[in-house]
């Protein structure tokens, strides 16, 4: 019986009544809880609180989140009774004293947000040095609820979706960017909460100094000897008319990647003493004044309808309301870093920010401390690559003929997959094309990968030495992949003919010596083959260089993930369920978890950077090579590695279950099964994965679901464009291919 009455108890909370949505906001902002505190203590997304307390078109909590989050009202309504002379669907402020503290050095207050969509009447303009006025922003757009194909254990809240805007340290209690607009005539800044700023600068010269005097905003260092991020101003379409830029740059200027010299507005900068870096006034536009000390003084612009936000890594992102941009760029910055440029400029001075160039020394006799090199680091100076090393063009290949068209003897060619073959007679009978895809392939690479830091040395004739990081001139074509050797005392027996080469890009089996990095010839030794390098470039000084970033990176896209509802501790069937639309359950977010992976990508391949116009020509340094981070041996390295270890995989996975891959791009493999999914053909025993092959999940080198065709849709794409081994790896997502597309 008393099963019975439970049951009962339980039909009746879940319909426990529960007040209008200004109401529950009005109660939660009383009391001076956050979206987060509540979606922490009932266990669920903030976005999901966020829906309930929407005005526009709120949704209904169900079940024992319906019951708790009742009994959370309820003890608040008697805390904070609704006023007399208001209905309870108005969502007056709190006093003074219930309002939580914009700072420790503010004078203003944090009013809650207005439940209407226009801005409230911004708080009077403090003068310097006292913190910026904060007001509240008008509501964002209320993140979707959390679908309900997301399996109980998605549900769990591992981080915070939404970026906090207040630092420990007092000098960025805002946050580390604000995003500036223009509403019914005021200019407001949105922090990355949600919150705004007044802003009183009539000029791009006063909104820089403002910036640096009252917005308090940037970043603590991310290591010891580095140094704190600089405030990022982020310009709406709006903001930049009443700062006399333009909206949108001509063919002329976005050619240049500027506005001109003589526009007003850089006059205005010169006439004020601010400089500008190089590459002048752009989409991501530095405005400094020389340092003086430790001080900087430096602020950057990011100006989204000039195309600062790419939408192959940042989506829809520049078109977003103030307040929700804020918040995407605000969780990357709190996540990654805040943005320097591009991805790949971000990806790149990770790298240095969590390793800079130099650090301060012990203090001398005198009691005085000066720099000195940093010894986890490549240094302040630029270091020539090896010749082998060298991309076309490059000044050390200056001596070489005209039309001199170089092999795999004299280059090192370290690049990611692209290959595929026939399907065999006994594939053409399964019904359907797999693809699996690798997280964070590359990232993984370079995870524990030891790397050059200092120039190489050219030695003749090396014992190869797999724990030296280097370049090696090496003659790979005895290794026979028919018989390998997976471990100790243990061989396998292949089909060559079904597997890539693991030494060169295409698949092809080496016909001869060719440059290859130390992880692919480390592989052809862990495969059972005898290796003797006749040349060798070194690098004796070297270590673990991207270890930090790799873990920043790695964090921040399992962070974004879990707010998606994708966790690191998944059955493969729940990751697969999980993975299923997670990128609606917050459109946002997934913009985030986009640029990151757009970051490591990026970030390597700007490690060899090709010139970029500038009246460049072959056999002239380009601007790139000044820098100490130009290190294409360093990008060789990664990809070795990470083609390496699919490769591995792609092995243990034949051995262990006959089957073959159809065809491999970068880090995606493509199977041919009876069913849809990679659970039916990854050999996962009671959950428990094949040891050393492909595992599901949502950690980096770890795979997900890229996307299922049929096999006749393979055949007939490849008889539409005449070729047998066309590389479907390519179209497999979602099955589109254009008549002109010649898979290239």
């Amino acid at each position: 019986m008393s099963e019975l009455f439970d049951a009962v108890d339980a039909l009746v909370a879940s319909r426990a009544p529960l007040p209008p949505a200004e109401e529950r906001k009005r109660l939660r902002v009383a009391h001076g809880l956050t979206l987060d505190d509540v979606a922490g203590a009932l266990k669920v997304r903030r976005a999901t609180v966020s829906a309930w307390e929407s005005v526009k078109k709120p949704t209904e909590p169900r079940g024992p989140e319906r019951e708790a989050y009742a009994r959370l009202l309820k003890q608040l309504a008697q805390l904070y009774p609704a006023p007399a002379s208001a209905p309870v669907t108005a969502a007056p402020a709190p006093s003074p004293a219930q309002a939580p503290s914009a700072g420790p050095a503010s004078a203003a207050t944090v009013t809650p947000a207005p439940e209407h969509t226009q801005p409230p009447a911004p708080a009077a303009v403090t003068p310097p040095p006292a913190p910026a006025a904060v007001t509240a922003a008008p509501p964002a757009a209320p993140r979707p609820a959390r679908s309900a194909s997301v399996p109980p254990r998605a549900a769990k809240k591992t981080a915070p979706a939404a970026t906090p805007a207040g630092s420990t340290d007092p000098r960025f209690e805002n946050g580390p960017l604000a995003v500036v607009d223009v509403q019914d005539g005021q200019v407001l800044a949105y922090r990355t909460d949600g919150l705004v700023l007044d802003v009183p600068a009539r000029s791009i010269p006063a909104l820089v100094d403002w910036t640096l005097r009252e917005a308090r905003l940037g970043a603590p260092k991310l290591t010891g000897p580095g140094k704190d991020a600089d405030p990022l101003i982020v310009l709406t379409e709006a903001a930049l008319e009443r700062y006399g830029l333009p909206v949108t740059l001509t063919d002329e200027e976005r050619h240049a990647g500027r506005i001109p010299e003589g526009h007003k507005v850089v006059k205005q900068l010169t006439r004020a003493q601010w400089k500008l870096t190089k590459r002048g006034f752009g989409p991501w536009a530095r405005i400094y004044r020389p340092a003086t000390g430790s001080e900087r003084a430096c602020v950057q612009l990011c100006i989204p309808s000039w195309n600062a936000l790419d939408t192959r890594h940042w989506g829809d992102a520049g078109r977003l309301p103030p307040a929700e941009l804020a918040r995407v760029l605000g969780v990357y910055a709190t996540r990654v870093m805040t943005p320097r440029g591009s991805t790949a400029v971000t990806g790149l001075e990770l790298m240095t920010a969590l390793h800079p160039p130099t650090r301060a020394s012990e203090p001398d006799a005198a009691g005085r401390r000066h720099s000195e090199h940093n010894p986890s680091s490549l240094g302040k100076d630029p270091v020539d690559c090896a010749p082998c090393e060298a991309p076309e063009g490059h000044p050390l290949l200056k001596d070489l003929p005209r039309f001199h068209v170089r092999g795999p003897e004299e280059k090192l060619l370290e690049e990611a997959y692209d290959w595929a073959r026939p399907m065999t007679d006994a594939e053409c009978t399964l019904r359907h094309l797999v693809g699996i895809d690798v997280n964070m392939a590359f990232a993984a690479g370079a995870n524990g990968l030891v790397v050059g830091l200092g120039a190489p040395t050219h030695v003749k004739n090396p014992q190869f030495d797999p724990k030296l990081p280097g370049s090696w001139l090496v003659d790979l074509s005895h290794v026979d992949l028919s018989h390998v050797k997976l471990g100790k005392d243990k061989w396998a027996q292949l089909d060559a003919g079904l597997l890539p080469s693991p030494f060169t890009p295409k698949g092809e089996r080496p016909t001869g010596p060719a440059w290859y990095a130390t992880p692919t010839v480390a592989y052809a030794a862990e495969l059972g083959y005898e290796v003797h390098p006749s040349e060798a470039y070194v690098r004796h000084d070297n270590g673990r260089y991207l270890d930090a970033w790799y873990h920043r990176l790695r964090d921040a896209y399992l962070a974004t993930m879990a707010d998606l509802g994708v966790h690191a501790d998944m059955t493969p069937a729940d990751f697969l369920t999980a993975m299923d639309g997670h990128k609606d359950r917050d459109p946002d977010l997934a913009i985030v978890v986009s640029a990151i992976k757009a970051t490591v990508k990026g970030g390597l391949g700007k490690l060899r950077e090709r010139p970029r116009g500038e009246g460049w020509r072959p056999g002239e340094p380009w601007r790139a090579l000044s820098r100490p981070t130009w290190r294409p041996d360093i990008r060789a390295a990664v990809i070795s590695r990470t083609r390496i270890n699919l490769h591995r995989k792609i092995v243990k996975h034949a051995a262990f279950t006959g089957q073959y891959p159809v065809a491999v791009l970068s880090d995606c493999v493509v199977y041919a099964a009876d069913g849809t999914s990679p659970l039916d053909f990854l050999p996962y025993r009671e959950g428990t994965p094949l040891p050393g092959g492909f595992r599901l999940g949502v950690n980096p080198g770890l795979v997900k679901h890229e996307g299922t065709q049929t096999v006749l849709w393979g055949e007939e794409v490849r008889e539409r464009f005449d070729a047998p081994d066309l590389n479907l790896a390519r179209y497999i997502k979602d099955g589109t291919v254009t008549d002109t597309d010649n898979g290239e």
